[in-house]
């Protein structure tokens, strides 16, 4: 038997059922039924004709995005040239510096943040395992301009641009305490430089040490943004 004769042998018994179950239906229950087969098949052309509709016709030419051209300032030009050679590299090292009871007690008060690990030395030294008191974990973060000499104006790291702006941090680590009276500086690598209207979009990654210690204080990656 050829196929055609296979599928129109099978067809006729489809059909064959399907005539035998609908009699077998009372009247109400055969009208609902019918109804039911029928909303279902103009949904399924609905849905059919929806994705044809939104397909581009055979010879409609298909509109591609215009993305935006940036024109970048001399400045900001030769400031991208030179750090697109730099990604991944160590941009700077910070000075040591010192954290003092003084200055974690003052950015207590002012998060009101005054937990005794932090702001009592005599009951940290019986009950902490530091056996001191230890910085908030913010006012490491917080540093992190003052650390990476972003705040210098004698010194500044990008002197060509007008502005910095700080847009926030892609993520932040405490991996290790800061006890008081430690000394710490930051480590600066850069991660991506974007070209953004009227200047760039800077993505490093800041690691904060503690002298003496093998572990981090912080790691963070910090996004600035410079215009020229």
């Amino acid at each position: 038997m050829k196929v055609v004769d296979i599928l129109k042998h099978k067809r006729g018994n489809l059909t064959r059922h399907h005539m035998e179950f609908m009699d077998r239906m009372s009247p109400s229950l055969r009208e609902y039924w019918s109804e039911l087969v029928n909303r279902a098949h103009a949904q399924h052309l609905f849905r059919s004709w929806g994705r044809d509709f939104h397909k581009p016709a055979v010879n409609e030419e298909v509109e591609n995005p215009v993305k935006d051209t940036i024109e970048m300032k001399p400045e900001a030009e030769a400031l991208y040239n030179e750090l697109s050679g730099k990604i991944g590299e160590e941009l700077h090292i910070g000075e040591w510096f010192s954290i003092d009871q003084e200055r974690v007690d003052a950015f207590g008060k002012v998060t009101e943040d005054m937990q005794w690990i932090h702001t009592d030395p005599e009951r940290a030294e019986q009950e902490s395992p530091f056996k001191t008191t230890i910085a908030h974990g913010f006012l490491t973060l917080a540093l992190l301009p003052r650390l990476s000499d972003a705040v210098d104006p004698d010194k500044p790291l990008f002197p060509t641009a007008k502005v910095t702006v700080n847009m926030g941090m892609n993520s932040v680590r405490f991996p290790y305490p800061v006890r008081v009276g430690s000394n710490i500086r930051a480590r600066s690598s850069l991660v991506k430089v974007v070209p953004i209207q009227k200047g760039l979009e800077i993505t490093r990654e800041l690691k904060v040490e503690i002298e003496g210690v093998r572990r981090p204080a912080c790691i963070a990656e910090s996004v600035i943004r410079l215009y020229f």
